[in-house]
């Protein structure tokens, strides 16, 4: 009798994404989250043990290219294809062959696009299944963070699509330029992640970090209202650029400083009426097609009018979105569609231009001054957190 239950899935496994530039201390504080007991029975995901300063840490060879760690988490190394590491331990974990692990960190390389790493985990017809992405955590450099946002439009990606923001070495901001340029880094990690929580590094604990997913740490309830963060769209994150390089404290520089950061826009759509299921998947569909390639994360709840009272999650990297799910029940008292999104090269007007051609409902009006930039509108993408 217990047969069919017993072949049921088990419970997603919690992934996160550990990403940041060359120099930012990913290491430093990979060494540092592997000595939590809330990691204790985690699985570390790291390029190479030789490029990672964790052998203090290791007390025993496992099998292959994993270790067990004295802190009793895993490490492994990817092994040619990240699919084909995840599906390697998941398949020791189920046999019994490695101690079981309840949360997955990996970390990527300097120089990484987090996005190939969100779609292996939210496309994979298997992995999909087996793991939720619990959040993107990127470290930036505090002393070298300007030149390197300058200089790298992937350091500009690691920023825009992060839940969660490190900001390393504030300790070394101890001059008045220092300072000075501290201030100016975190005004343009605001504009480029403004749903994003920015932490210090000494206040970069297991607890803080990895609590970004909508589950929350703890994988029971869900928390929309904080893993949207929707209203810092409205008060922190003008996708207005202009604007920022007015705000630019006198350097002359500015507009060369933020020529990547230019093409990072954030808005939240927001619409008070459920929307048919029909229109939706059809917004959806046009949506990837179009603009997939620009949409660099798009996360959100919505209501639909099949099924009013069970809003759904969505969740989307670009062109890929992990399946969309239904909640049992609304988190909170606002039932209004919220869709965040994060883009490249893409005006927010297009996506508005779609959303009204597709679903006929109007934009709310926010009455905010830089409404052209982050105008919350009505729901869009799909794609799951679940």
């Amino acid at each position: 009798m217990n047969a069919p239950e017993s072949r049921r899935p088990p419970p997603p496994i919690p992934f996160t994404v550990l990403t940041g530039f060359l120099g930012a201390g990913k290491t430093t504080l990979l060494n540092r989250l592997l000595r939590d007991p809330a990691l204790s029975d985690a699985l570390v995901v790291i390029n190479e043990f030789g490029d990672v300063g964790l052998d203090h840490l290791f007390v025993e060879k496992v099998e292959g290219d994993m270790l067990t760690m004295s802190s009793g988490c895993l490490c492994c190394t990817i092994r040619g294809d990240l699919i084909d590491t995840l599906e390697d331990a998941l398949r020791k974990r189920d046999n019994g062959r490695i101690a079981p692990f309840s949360r997955v960190l990996v970390e990527t390389t300097g120089l990484a696009d987090p996005a190939p790493v969100l779609h292996t985990i939210m496309h994979h017809p298997y992995l999909m299944l087996r793991f939720r992405l619990q959040g993107v955590v990127t470290l930036v450099d505090a002393i070298n963070g300007e030149g390197t946002l300058d200089a790298h439009e992937e350091a500009v990606k690691q920023a825009a699509v992060a839940d969660r923001i490190v900001l390393s070495k504030t300790d070394l901001a101890d001059t008045p330029e220092r300072a000075a340029a501290l201030v100016r880094l975190r005004a343009r990690i605001a504009a480029l992640a403004p749903g994003a929580k920015v932490l210090e590094a000494p206040d970069a604990t297991a607890a803080n970090l990895l609590d970004a997913g909508l589950f929350g740490f703890d994988g029971k309830l869900p928390d929309v209202a904080r893993w949207l963060n929707a209203e810092a769209m409205a008060h922190g994150g003008h996708g207005d650029h202009d604007h920022a390089h007015g705000n630019s404290h006198g350097h002359a520089h500015a507009h060369d400083r933020n020529r990547h950061d230019a093409r990072i826009r954030a808005f939240c759509l927001v619409s008070d009426a459920p929307l048919p299921a029909s229109s939706f998947d059809v917004f959806i569909e046009m949506l990837r097609s179009i603009h997939g390639p620009s949409m660099l994360r798009v996360k959100g709840i919505v209501a639909l009018s099949d099924d009013p009272a069970r809003p759904v999650v969505i969740h989307g990297v670009q062109h890929v979105f992990h399946p969309p799910a239904r909640l049992e029940r609304w988190p909170d008292d606002d039932h209004r569609t919220r869709i965040v999104f994060i883009l490249r090269d893409l005006d927010p007007s297009h996506v508005q231009g779609l959303w009204g051609a597709f679903t006929g409902q109007p934009v709310v009006d926010t009455a905010d001054a830089h409404a052209h930039a982050h105008n919350p509108l009505a729901p869009g993408v799909g794609g799951l957190l679940a």
